[in-house]
């Protein structure tokens, strides 16, 4: 498959800018919102170039594709980049070479993307410069979010995000070398983007930024989602579809945890030690070789101490058990991303990550992510132990995010509009006039900060046992550092005892504290009204109802 772009003089025949790809009429085309809108599955993020119009510009926004005698590109005048994306049927599932031209009409930097949002290269561009670069990627069903049976992938994407970036030719055939494969959570998956696109406001797990350091060497095939843990990677369907074509000579990345610790049957020593085990005996059978990782840690702070928080330490030091009674390599993932965080600090850190999230890494994290597992694939000599030839060389340079990420501005005749993606906070909170305890509290508060709910409780109370529905609340409570000590008497918490205001934003502020600075202030409800929280006519000594105490958490931009 061979194809050339835009206004060619010689006469060859060239893919004009006015090409769009539609499945039921030809066989290659761009990818724009006319042919987004006309046929929906072309806006199934795993099964295409994983962008999509954000929300406020869906309807508004249209993609202008030009051409020259240069080729093909996107005319955009506006914040952020849009995506260029060309796409093409493909006779087979399979690996494949990929050969992609550019040209860039001005100095620029170019990002080139494979499949559903996978990095294949970070490029600085001259202007007038003409660059020529061959990749690998891999093209098998999978299993999108929301759906339950795999679907085919017939479809090779390709994508450059470039202001003045010009596609000149893109060509690709089939390839035999290795496949490394990736079992995992939302941290490593795939994940879709917006555009206008800004790297720093982009959802990305590492696994779709490794490519980027493996080049033309090794094929990545990504069958991490949003949600799983070592049990439901296999029950839901994605670990057969990995088993059915894992070979000898493929390697397996497996890194699990983080929606694992919400298990009380995936605790670290338990469930989750088991089905790592399980997983390696069965990918040996195939003559492939396990690897696993240690879980990605979190931008996670006390709120009492202001002391990092590591949640995973456990399911990290089990990875290591594991891998020494397996005898199969380890990546050490975990150590080096706390210890990034932590030299960061939380604010710092903050550049690396999703706004207000604390778990999942942006665009930068992702591929400063990736090039920890790169260093520790080469370091721990992977890629020799499954005949791959591919060592450390030279790496990408690094991606340094600024110190201030920008922000698109919403249009003002826009401005209305909803995101539809949006949680809506306490939206439809049960029994809003009753009255407040210490456990729903609690419950507001941890949804509120966006904290991770756990169902795993380790008896820290004498008057919170473990059946109980709030337990899980407590013990992620707990873990955060939202339970204030002076809460404490002779460990009990007292978990249905009513909450008076002046205690709630004693609690509310604990919490806030893990995830921003404090205003100044001579005492908590100083504080508070700096916030927004309440008014100086706040009677701090009233006991709170359940929706008094959710509209004050609103109040709240985390």
């Amino acid at each position: 498959m061979k194809f050339t772009f835009g206004t060619n003089a010689a006469g060859e025949s060239c893919v004009p800018a006015a090409c769009l790809y539609e499945p039921e009429i030809n066989n290659y085309g761009f990818l724009a919102e006319e042919n987004r809108t006309k046929y929906p599955g072309l806006g199934i993020a795993e099964l295409n170039s994983g962008f999509d119009a954000i929300y406020w510009a869906k309807g508004s926004l249209s993609t202008e594709i030009c051409e020259d005698e240069q080729g093909c590109y996107v005319h955009w005048t506006g914040e952020g980049d849009l995506p260029l994306t060309f796409v093409c049927n493909v006779p087979a599932e399979g690996n494949y070479k990929v050969t992609v031209t550019l040209y860039a009409e001005k100095d620029t930097h170019a990002l080139v993307f494979l499949g559903r949002r996978r990095l294949a290269a970070r490029l600085q561009l001259s202007a007038g410069e003409t660059v020529c670069r061959r990749f690998v990627t891999n093209i098998c069903p999978i299993i999108p979010r929301t759906y339950e049976q795999p679907m085919d992938d017939r479809t090779l994407d390709v994508t450059v995000v470039g202001a003045g970036v010009h596609f000149c030719e893109i060509s690709a055939e089939p390839w035999q070398g290795p496949t490394l494969y990736i079992a995992g959570d939302s941290t490593v998956t795939d994940q879709s983007a917006d555009y206008p696109y800004l790297p720093g406001s982009s959802y990305c797990g590492w696994g779709q930024m490794l490519s980027a350091y493996l080049g033309e060497h090794v094929a990545v095939s990504n069958h991490s989602h949003s949600g799983l843990t070592t049990e439901s990677f296999r029950s839901e369907g994605h670990y057969e579809i990995l088993r059915e074509r894992i070979k000898d000579g493929d390697l397996c990345l497996i890194q699990f945890g983080h929606n694992d610790q919400k298990l009380m049957h995936l605790l670290a020593e338990g469930g989750y030690r088991e089905n790592l085990i399980r997983y390696i005996d069965e990918l040996r059978e195939k003559h492939a070789l396990p690897v696993l990782v240690t879980p990605l840690a979190r931008n996670s702070w006390r709120g009492g101490d202001g002391a990092y928080n590591d949640l995973l330490e456990g399911y990290a030091r089990v990875c290591h058990e594991v891998g020494e009674e397996k005898h199969v390599p380890v990546l050490e993932l975990h150590e080096k991303s706390m210890a990034f965080v932590r030299a960061q600090g939380r604010e710092a850190a903050k550049r690396f990550f999703f706004p207000s999230d604390y778990t999942h890494s942006n665009d930068y994290g992702a591929y400063l992510f990736a090039g920890y597992i790169f260093e520790e694939l080469c370091k721990k000599e992977v890629f020799a132990q499954a005949g791959i030839y591919l060592t450390m060389g030279e790496t990408p340079d690094a991606w340094i995010p600024p110190e201030v990420l920008p922000e698109l501005t919403v249009p003002q005749e826009l401005a209305h509009m909803e995101n539809p993606a949006d949680e809506h906070l306490f939206e439809d909170l049960e029994r809003p006039d009753e009255v407040l305890t210490r456990a729903g509290a609690l419950e507001l508060i941890i949804a509120a900060m966006h904290f991770f709910p756990t169902n795993v409780y380790n008896d820290m109370f004498t008057d919170v046992i473990g059946h109980e529905t709030y337990a899980g609340t407590v013990e992620c409570a707990w873990q955060n550092g939202l339970i204030p000590l002076e809460l404490i008497e002779d460990h009990t918490l007292q978990p249905m005892r009513e909450v008076d205001g002046e205690t709630f934003i004693y609690m509310l502020l604990n919490g806030y504290a893990t995830r921003k600075d404090l205003p100044e202030g001579s005492d908590d409800l100083e504080k508070a009204i700096k916030l927004g929280i309440v008014t100086k006519e706040f009677d701090a000594h009233a006991v709170l109802t359940r929706g008094e105490a959710a509209e004050m958490c609103k109040k709240l931009k985390i």
